[in-house]
């Protein structure tokens, strides 16, 4: 998947732009294509905070090829788990989600391709898979919220990548919330400026 790709502005939705060699400018670019992405704007937040700004914005312009492109591999070995007809379309981003929000990553099924979006900062890279998996799932049963579709894509991608399976629960929906279970980061934007931020014990 192309990231950050030196195109004109009649280039489909699905694509970031940026004209600039530049690793602030570059990173910035990043960002505001981010928003447009997003459910809402302000998950993507980063650029209005004078402390984080500048410093998470030229990392990602340093870097954030390479995350992408880990992400898309990812992505691609949630598809090898279905059928070519049955894979939707997605694109995939690495974004500093606002920490308001309180979520790790989320799927925008409004833009075509569907956009996820994951802070691979909040989780330590070894969890990475099962974000990206959670946000396939959502892909997938083409529909907000974690009800049985939601459930029976992200068992079925459970079962294909190795990914222990859940256990049963009377409270399905709010147990898939949280499902698969993710190592958390202490300080995401610490991540974000290429610092390895400690672990939260859970």
């Amino acid at each position: 998947m192309p990231s950050l790709p030196n195109t004109s502005p009649s280039s489909v939705e699905s694509l970031i732009l940026t004209t600039s060699t530049d690793p602030f400018t570059r990173g910035l670019d990043y960002l505001y294509g981010l928003r447009s992405l997003a459910i809402e704007p302000n998950m993507i937040e980063v650029m209005h905070d004078p402390m984080h700004r500048a410093p998470v914005a030229t990392w990602i312009g340093s870097h954030i090829d390479a995350v992408n492109a880990q992400l898309q591999a990812l992505v691609q070995a949630c598809h090898d788990c279905f059928h070519p007809k049955a894979q939707p379309s997605i694109q995939i981003w690495a974004a500093p989600l606002a920490q308001s929000y309180k979520i790790c990553g989320l799927c925008n099924l409004e833009k075509h391709p569907i956009a996820i979006l994951v802070d691979v900062g909040r989780v330590i890279e070894q969890d990475w898979l099962a974000l990206v998996a959670h946000e396939y799932a959502h892909a997938q049963a083409g529909s907000p919220g974690h009800h049985q579709d939601f459930a029976a894509a992200l068992i079925h991608l459970c079962r294909g990548l190795a990914i222990d399976l859940p256990t049963a629960t009377s409270d399905q929906e709010d147990f898939f919330r949280l499902y698969p279970a993710c190592q958390m980061t202490a300080n995401a934007l610490a991540w974000w400026q290429g610092v390895n931020p400690a672990i939260v014990k859970i």
